[in-house]
């Protein structure tokens, strides 16, 4: 196996597969790439046995086609070493990858290319085609809710829905919810499916999407996932699992009557500054609704408090009720509205949270006993 290529170019498909490199190394060849090069490109592989990544390039000249595997880390810790637009000359024989750049020669320890997994083939396919933009937004506005290793290992990732012409996103890790929509403009080849992601993967297709590309495929079968973009092909393993029915936990407006409009900005602020003296371990805070204000009081064990008054829209009856101020704070974050509506219904009740300028995305809260 021999080829010349640009140091750039290299770099640039390495760093797009080494975030999904087994850094545990449970198996040796985890913690190596696979180099296949044909007669046009080199595809380059990384893969954690649950999520593979593959990325094309283009070659300066190949000399000699073939595959092998070396470690991911040395290969790309040589290539950000070396001088900007430096010409690689890589080759490969009996077990040794030898690189050339320049007057610098490096000699890496390589594992056969027959050994690496090899990612199954997607069935029971339902395709799609989606502008990366908007399904990153879709992301960033819902992966924010998946719970973090919890026993109920379906909530560690995030609910993908193909509903007719929708894409749906939900994430939940059992006190709070967020659900995103998207609206396709081309047809879907195939029925309602539901899959769920594996938090890696989503992490993973987040960063994928900041590349950005015209358009991004999407296939779901049964067991795996498959997305192309551009010159990277992602693949991934889907959560055995049954996802809860989310439908059932979002609030009924009808039980929900009382309505807050604010300022996302200014709301976020305020909660922000009262969560510096709550109790690090709940982050309880106490929210009081009155006539056009909100009063926000949070405290700690060491008898500390902090008090703040916002300016919002409510003419409702008076109430208070507490909640989890990292959850309030997330959706905050993540909502892409400038002025967000909250749904109250009891002390004990859920509230539901919808952006002012959007009716793609909605939020649940479980409430804290005060």
């Amino acid at each position: 196996m021999k080829f010349i290529i640009t140091r750039e170019t290299l770099l640039s498909a390495l760093q797009n597969v080494y975030g999904v490199v087994e850094k545990r190394q449970s198996l040796p060849i985890l913690s190596n790439v696979l180099l296949s090069l044909d007669e046009e490109q080199l595809s380059i592989t990384a893969t954690d046995m649950e999520v593979e990544l593959v990325s094309k390039i283009a070659v300066s000249a190949v000399k000699e086609t073939g595959e092998t595997t070396v470690p991911a880390r040395k290969l790309l810790s040589i290539c950000k070493a070396l001088p900007a637009d430096t010409e690689i000359n890589f080759s490969s024989k009996d077990r040794r990858a030898s690189i050339r750049a320049g007057r610098s020669r490096f000699s890496l320890s390589t594992l056969d290319a027959l050994d690496f997994p090899n990612t199954e083939a997607v069935s029971e396919v339902v395709k799609l085609v989606v502008k990366p933009g908007p399904l990153k937004q879709l992301l960033d506005t819902t992966q924010f809710a998946m719970a973090h290793d919890d026993v109920r290992y379906y909530l560690n990732g995030l609910l993908l829905e193909v509903d007719g012409g929708t894409l749906r996103l939900v994430a939940t890790d059992g006190h709070r919810l967020a659900k995103g929509e998207l609206r396709l403009e081309q047809p879907v080849e195939g029925e309602f499916r539901q899959a769920i992601v594996p938090r890696k993967a989503v992490v993973e297709l987040g960063r994928l999407l900041a590349e950005g590309c015209e358009t991004v495929e999407l296939a779901v079968g049964a067991q795996s996932l498959q997305l192309a973009l551009g010159g990277v092909r992602f693949s991934t393993k889907l959560v055995d699992g049954q996802y809860p029915d989310y439908r059932g936990v979002i609030p009924d407006l009808e039980d929900n009557q009382r309505i807050l409009e604010a300022d996302r900005s200014e709301l976020r602020q305020g909660l922000a500054r009262a969560a510096i003296l709550s109790n690090e371990k709940y982050r309880t805070i106490r929210i009081a609704l009155a006539d056009g204000k909100l009063t926000v009081v949070a405290n700690n064990p060491e008898q500390e408090e902090a008090e703040e008054v916002i300016d919002v829209d409510y003419s409702s009856e008076s109430m208070e009720i507490g909640f989890n101020v990292t959850y309030l704070l997330d959706v905050l974050a993540a909502i892409p509205s400038e002025k967000v509506r909250f749904y109250f219904g009891e002390a004990d009740r859920s509230c539901l949270i919808k952006g002012l300028d959007v009716d793609d995305c909605e939020y649940v809260v479980m409430p804290i006993r005060l």
